[in-house]
């Protein structure tokens, strides 16, 4: 479901392809409801190893990212986010076609752009992939109302997989939508564009310099 929200676009678990259809590259969203923290083991868990992850994602959202997490005293086993910032991306673009086929995962969130692998995945089953702004994790930790499960403890913390509740999570950079657009190569693209001229500009301005 998306919300309209004080202005902000809201991205409200479950989420169907025909929520996404609209949205495009460069949009800024935020997300409601279900986020599990999800990096390389996992990725590699599933498509390597062929393990079944523990918790349903499908219609739901992944994140990228190690958290670090404490426990809360006086309750058993239960924890708070501390801090959870954004993992790199496109160390998980070898296995992200293959994820997403198998789990219906249908929001991508992490740091940086991907690449054909993600494209692919998200215009054949549906899906997008967010940028969240680097260096917010302590914001991002305090947009995460509780996290209600979590599985693979044996990986350690930032690999565990903290299946999480959260409340306008953002802001969320639509960098590949469900078309197959990629933000990243298109700006690339536009900036290869501008870049002689700019080079020819500043060298007008440093040849002094030998």
């Amino acid at each position: 479901m998306v919300e309209i929200r004080d202005g902000k676009k809201v991205l409200v678990t479950p989420v169907s392809a025909e929520d996404l259809a609209d949205i495009k590259i460069g949009d800024i969203v935020y997300l409601d409801g279900d986020l599990m923290t999800c990096r390389d083991v996992a990725h590699r868990r599933l498509v390597e190893g062929g393990r079944e992850l523990p918790y349903d994602i499908r219609n739901k959202a992944i994140f990228h990212a190690g958290p670090i997490v404490r426990p809360i005293q006086g309750q058993d086993d239960a924890y708070e986010m501390v801090s959870v910032g954004p993992t790199t991306s496109m160390r998980m673009e070898k296995f992200e076609y293959e994820f997403t086929q198998h789990t219906g995962v249908r929001v991508i969130v992490g740091k940086g752009g991907m690449g054909p692998n993600t494209e692919r995945a998200c215009k054949e089953f549906g899906a997008i992939h967010c940028v969240f702004p680097a260096g917010c994790a302590v914001v991002a930790a305090t947009e995460v109302q509780r996290i209600v499960e979590h599985h693979w403890d044996e990986l350690g913390m930032p690999e565990t997989l903290w299946c999480c509740k959260v409340k306008e999570f953002g802001p969320l950079i639509v960098s590949i939508d469900a078309n197959g657009d990629n933000l990243f190569e298109k700006n690339k693209v536009d900036f290869n564009k501008k870049k002689d001229a700019a080079i020819e500009e500043i060298c007008k301005h440093v040849s002094f310099i030998k």
